[in-house]
């Protein structure tokens, strides 16, 4: 009897290169993966499908008789809509579970960063360690007073400086409180607008402490606890709140106060900042208590002296997501990419050390890692990978700089262990990087006004139409840095500034937008003269995710500025996250929309099965908040979306016509900085 033949395996489905990203290092790079026969997330995603009803936000798993799936009948909803779960929970209570889920992980992951640098700062203001320092008292003293901290004391008659160590214990203490405090409300609530301040008190949403808004969320959603989407979605906010006034806003602060508040700097972006006759240093993650010492490491003496050592001519350090904006804000370290580029940076060859700390990790890391000579290190003793060929090295703020030159010598051995075939990618993009809140007011304020007077001018005579914050994640469902790009092309094109953050940030710097000159290429012309007129870019790099805080804040100075309304939600002004994928992407939407904001989200929204639930979202919310949730996942459509947004606040603060352009003496000046 003839032996049955073996039908051949079938070939794994590849992404195509030109399909999965816009970026031409990018491409290159999967073309490198593919012909290696490594697999990628690019590839994984041409191969795994996403679940259908779990994107549509109709799938409850919260008990073990589940999951219960609630599909949207083919022909839609006609007349009630009767799908319930076994318990009974209905499409529009199970999407509401799952999106305020999505909130407290968000919430949970932003806070706990905030929380680490809150410790941090406590161990600098306690003198328990040398290797961190205040190096921005006076942003310090900026901030005491929504502590309940004094700044001044009076002496002799005299009000005279607190000791800066004095004040330093005093805002650590009362900082780490706000996590787990009895009683009160958050404290940098204080900071926001008070017709905001009025809305959240009037909507019972002001958040208590930090902690408690996650762990509440998690009570609500268990099995037969609260089943009103109505309800779940005000606590879903008080969460949000949490996060972006709370939790993510005192960690930027934190960090701002020991390693220096940003100013506008040059730098470059993609892969190919790495350098074949360097040790390569990326770092990946999310927090920058650890980036910071192995910045001052990889730049010291003793360790560039090793390198050469070891027959590198010296150290080139990278970032991949959020820990590169962190340096590259402060010491301008350039990014080698987004959070789609971190296994890339490894199949260069040239990585001789990928350090992790937390969030948006590949686990993949480690079998790419297998592949090639880099040492993956994590440091964090709650992100550790199950992998044996990861090092673990548990990062210790008591002893910094000792953690920073053990991973960093690490790496230089491992120069020499690089194989044969190195291919960097020889695509990078000169960048400036490094605004905030202060360095806005100083650009587009100026120094004799001390406030966002100019910004405000220059939208009210209509050179700017209005602000856009372009933020958030790469997704691999979506073709990498497309939707960023061409939204915020799309903007700038119609005389809309641009305020972005995270890996959208790298994705506009990757393509040259972040520099001046972008201006008189992509804008339209009154965005374009006021960029030529200040010298900045039409698109500002504000840093990490956390750093949304920054985008809160100088919406709240331009309200403060005064003549474009009384609250944020007035402002000619609405985000974006074009590509996201993460759960803190919820929780920031959640808090510029629980702020006033109109947040359009790209790819998808999870909670397309229960249309009810998705119109308290996209219509009432705005009734309420003065801000609302949309989706589109057109770029250009998405845009106008925003812009349409824009133009209908400039209508309605009277702006809408076109001013005569007035020039102004000194007198002029001067009384308009009069009471």
């Amino acid at each position: 009897m003839a032996e049955a033949t073996k039908a051949p395996a079938k070939a794994p489905k590849l992404a195509d290169p030109m399909e999965a990203s816009i970026d031409v290092a990018t491409q290159e790079m999967i073309r490198r993966a593919q012909q290696l026969q490594i697999e990628t997330v690019f590839d994984r995603a041409v191969t795994m499908k996403p679940c259908a009803i779990g994107m549509q936000g109709i799938c409850c798993k919260n008990c073990a008789m589940g999951p219960c799936r609630l599909p949207l009948p083919k022909d839609g909803i006609q007349g009630e809509d009767t799908r319930k779960g076994l318990c009974g929970a209905t499409a529009n209570t199970i999407a509401a579970r799952n999106f305020i889920r999505m909130i407290a992980g968000g919430a949970a992951a932003h806070s706990d960063h905030g929380r680490g640098v809150a410790e941090t700062f406590l161990s600098v203001a306690r003198k328990e360690t040398e290797d961190y320092t205040i190096k921005d008292p006076a942003k310090l003293r900026a901030i005491a007073p929504y502590y309940g901290v004094e700044t001044t004391v009076e002496a002799d008659g005299e009000t005279l400086d607190r000791d800066i160590d004095e004040i330093a214990l005093a805002v650590a203490e009362s900082a780490i409180a706000e996590w787990g405090k009895n009683g009160g409300e958050l404290l940098y609530l204080d900071r926001a607008p008070k017709p905001l301040q009025e809305k959240w008190e009037a909507m019972g949403v002001k958040p208590r402490a930090i902690d408690r808004e996650i762990v509440e969320i998690m009570h609500r959603t268990h099995m037969g606890v609260d089943q009103d989407y109505k309800n779940l979605m005000k606590q879903g906010a008080r969460a949000s709140l949490a996060d972006g006034w709370g939790g993510s806003m005192i960690g930027t602060d934190l960090q701002d106060v020991m390693f220096g508040t940003p100013s506008p700097l040059q730098s470059e972006a993609n892969l190919g900042i790495m350098k074949e006759d360097h040790v390569n240093i990326i770092v990946h993650g999310h927090e920058p208590l650890l980036s910071e010492m192995i910045v001052a490491a990889s730049q010291s003496q003793e360790m560039l002296d090793y390198a050469k050592e070891k027959g590198a001519k010296g150290i080139q350090l990278g970032g991949i997501c959020c820990t590169a904006n962190e340096i590259l804000q402060r010491h301008g370290v350039p990014p080698a990419g987004t959070y789609l580029q971190q296994e890339l940076a490894i199949i260069t060859g040239a990585c001789d050390a990928m350090v992790v700390d937390v969030q948006c990790v590949f686990q993949n890391l480690a079998n790419v890692a297998k592949c090639f000579h880099t040492k993956l290190i994590t440091t964090h003793p709650i992100a550790k990978m199950e992998q044996e060929n990861v090092i673990h090295i548990e990062f210790d703020e008591h002893y910094a700089m000792q953690d920073a030159k053990r991973i960093v010598k690490m790496a230089i051995d491992n120069f020499q262990e690089r194989g044969a075939e190195i291919m960097i990618p020889r695509h990078k993009t000169k960048q400036i990087a490094g605004f905030g809140v202060e360095s806005i007011q100083y650009h587009l304020g100026g120094t004799f006004r001390g406030d966002y007077y100019t910004l405000n001018d220059n939208i009210i005579n209509g050179r700017i139409r209005g602000i856009a914050g372009v933020v958030g994640c790469n997704n691999a469902r979506t073709k990498h840095n497309d939707a960023h790009i061409k939204i915020i092309k799309e903007l700038i094109k119609n005389d809309v500034i641009v305020l972005t953050t995270g890996c959208s940030a790298i994705a506009a710097g990757m393509e040259g937008l972040l520099t001046p000159e972008a201006a008189g290429v992509h804008c339209g012309p009154g965005l374009a003269e006021v960029c030529e007129t200040v010298g900045i870019p039409p698109v500002l790099h504000l840093g990490s995710c956390v750093d949304n805080s920054r985008i809160l804040l100088a919406a709240t100075e331009v309200v403060k500025a005064g003549g474009l309304g009384d609250d944020i939600s007035d402002l000619p002004a609405a985000g974006s996250a074009p590509e996201w994928m993460s759960e803190k992407a919820i929780s920031i939407g959640q808090y510029f929309v629980s702020s006033g904001v109109y947040t359009v989200f790209g790819y998808h929204m999870p909670v397309e099965g229960a249309p009810v639930f998705k119109d308290y979202l996209y219509k009432d919310m705005e009734k309420m908040y003065g801000g609302k949730w949309d989706c589109e996942a057109d770029p250009i459509k998405h845009a106008h979306k925003m812009i349409a947004h824009i133009d209908k606040k400039r209508a309605a603060l009277g702006i809408d016509k076109a001013r005569e352009r007035v020039l102004m003496d000194m007198a002029d000046r001067q009384a308009l900085g009069m009471e």
